[in-house]
């Protein structure tokens, strides 16, 4: 019989653990200090947000402003936003799906996520 009925070394489980934690940290602060754009109206409007979704600058043409209609402008910089946003999900996925798939697919064996 196999000490511990076969179960994985807790040592070693700890170790894998300690290093998926600190690649982790590591993807989470490459992110927060990448750059994504978005923009709209065929770039009248730009966004740049960090790779963790937070708003850097946002740069208005001006021929995007009439004060007649600052509605458009309003949508303009919503949607400017929410491409950079889906920009830095998209970069997120990329960074962090490698690193996160083993916790719902078994990553450390004998641990349940």
């Amino acid at each position: 019989m196999i000490p511990g009925g076969g179960q994985p070394n807790m040592q070693q489980l700890l170790q894998q653990a300690q290093k998926m934690q600190q690649d982790l940290a590591r993807a989470q602060e490459e992110l927060a200090n990448t750059e994504v754009d978005g923009q709209a109206g065929g770039g009248l409007v730009k966004a740049t947000v960090t790779g963790s979704g937070e708003l850097r600058a946002l740069r208005i043409d001006p021929k995007a402003v009439d004060p007649e209609d600052t509605e458009t402008l309003a949508d303009l910089v919503v949607a400017a936003v929410q491409a950079a946003n889906e920009n830095a999900q998209t970069l997120q996925q990329q960074k962090l799906g490698p690193l996160t798939q083993g916790l719902g697919g078994g990553g450390i064996p004998g641990l349940p996520f």
